[in-house]
């Protein structure tokens, strides 16, 4: 990789910076200081933003006049549009600079949050949720990338760690914030609280942050771009149809005939490029494939039930949309919790160990998640919603450092990529397949009774359940000793 160019800085000249230890040198101390919390802010927008809408889908989908599981294309374009444009945030970054990309992507965001709460029909709110989805693709890597760029590898734990706070509090405020902004005001706010902090981080980001880019970068990828975004967007759009009597049986497979067609041709066209937009080479490392791949097939059983859980509370069970946040906000804690132990977990058990056993307990909670009915006591609801949280955030930790165990560090930011790009597909994919289920098990006539409701929810849970533990397969592809330079799991094994 070329050196990098540090633009616009005072005292700095076109010559090429070595090392993050000089760039360093050059950033002022206050931007420095400055710098992580205007990431941190940045996390805080796009991590709350997955998680506010959740609460307050019954009350949009009647404002739109639409069921309330047809919002399942509004929760799952923003995941998308994520997946879609994260491979292109790096090559933004070097090519237009840091500074210029991650207030594009500020503004970006905020213009989405804006035209959101001005939306009065579910299509133009999914268009709107793409916007969105587009500056979140672009927030998150970019800022990620200018801190590695920032500061010297010695404080790059202190400052990681400080910049995952919002990323947990944000998940465990949306759906309170979002319940009590539904009950009490107008389902619109939603969106515009974003407005204020997206405009004033765009002023203070364009004022102090630094503006790192690449002398030379090679060309995007755009048939890459085309095939990749085109394959995943339509493959999540005949899940989200499967089920409904819009398009015809022979449509259907068409169109999931012509997405697999577009995938492969991009497995096959990245294959014949020097630059492809992802590089597809990195799967040939175990625990990388281990973790990406069973990852995938985790979050498609994980990623819906954040969709299904406040449908439940309020269209099944009858809670309010603040007595539905409530109910979910024992995840965040839990999954906070857990992070205390997680490294002591790993050094004792292992990646294999704790990804298989784990992965398995997820879905055992998943169908316990079904026997929530009209007379449950709330502590038993409680004590679910902690135990998933707890479980949950253990297994994305896993999965996420698994990633990098045997990658090497001109691989690093590839498989970076590829990793988060995957992650937001199959959250996008989780939603949908949650959707699909509930609208197999509740049948034609069924969602107009609560008890038929509640009753095609607890299906959809058996079948997420299954789902997840089905990635068990996956990780039983690692060995004993696998990820133990990032886990200091000491075991025997031999190859």
């Amino acid at each position: 990789m070329a050196p990098l160019r540090l633009n616009n800085l005072p005292n700095s000249s076109d010559a090429a910076l070595p090392n993050p230890e000089a760039v360093s040198g050059l950033v002022s101390a206050s931007a420095r200081g400055l710098l992580p919390w205007l990431v941190a802010v940045a996390f805080f927008m796009e991590s709350l933003d997955t998680t506010i809408l959740n609460t307050a889908v019954p009350a949009v989908s009647a404002a739109l006049h639409v069921t309330p599981l047809a919002m399942k294309a509004v929760l799952a374009s923003y995941t998308l549009a994520l997946a879609v444009f994260i491979p292109i945030s790096g090559w933004m970054a070097d090519r237009f600079g840091t500074r210029i990309v991650f207030a594009s992507a500020i503004g970006m965001f905020t213009l989405g949050s804006l035209l959101c709460g001005l939306c009065s029909n579910i299509h133009m709110l999914v268009f709107c949720r793409i916007i969105q989805g587009f500056g979140g693709a672009m927030m998150v890597p970019v800022g990620r990338l200018t801190l590695v760029r920032t500061f010297p590898k010695s404080e790059l734990i202190r400052v990681m760690s400080f910049i995952s706070i919002p990323a947990l509090v944000g998940p465990m405020l949306g759906p309170v914030v979002g319940g009590l902004i539904v009950h009490y005001l107008h389902w619109r706010l939603i969106f515009f609280v974003n407005l204020p902090i997206g405009l004033l981080g765009l002023v203070l980001v364009y004022i102090h942050l630094p503006d790192f880019r690449e002398p030379k970068t090679p060309p995007l990828d755009i048939v890459g771009l085309i095939l990749f975004g085109s394959g995943i967007g339509l493959f999540s759009y005949v899940l989200e149809v499967f089920g409904e009597h819009a398009l015809s049986v022979r449509e259907i497979f068409g169109l999931l005939g012509l997405a697999v067609a577009l995938i492969v041709g991009y497995g096959m066209h990245a294959n014949s490029i020097r630059f492809p937009l992802l590089h597809l080479g990195v799967f040939r490392v175990r625990t990388f494939r281990a973790s990406v791949t069973g990852g995938l097939v985790t979050r498609l059983g994980i990623g819906g039930v954040p969709f299904l859980l406040p449908l439940l509370y309020q269209v099944g069970l009858g809670y309010t949309p603040v007595q539905s946040g409530l109910l979910i906000m024992p995840q965040a804690i839990a999954a906070m919790c857990m992070k205390t132990i997680l490294r002591q977990l790993l050094q004792r058990i292992g990646y294999r160990g704790v990804l298989i056993s784990n992965t398995v307990l997820i879905g055992v909670v998943l169908c316990l998640f079904s026997v929530i009915g009209l007379h449950t006591p709330v502590w038993v609801i409680l004590l679910l919603a902690f135990c998933f949280g707890a479980l949950t955030s253990l297994q994305y930790t896993s999965m996420n450092t698994l990633v990098y165990a045997d990658i090497t560090e001109e691989e690093a930011s590839n498989a970076s990529s590829i990793a988060s790009t995957m992650q937001q597909m199959a959250i996008s994919f989780g939603v949908a397949i949650a959707g699909l289920c509930t609208v197999f098990f509740l049948g034609a006539n069924a969602a107009a009774s609560p008890a038929a409701f509640i009753h095609g929810v607890h299906k959809s849970f058996y079948a997420l359940g299954g789902l997840t533990v089905l990635s068990t397969v996956v990780f039983h592809s690692l060995r004993a000793g696998d990820g133990d330079s990032v886990s200091q799991h000491k075991v025997l094994h031999s190859d």
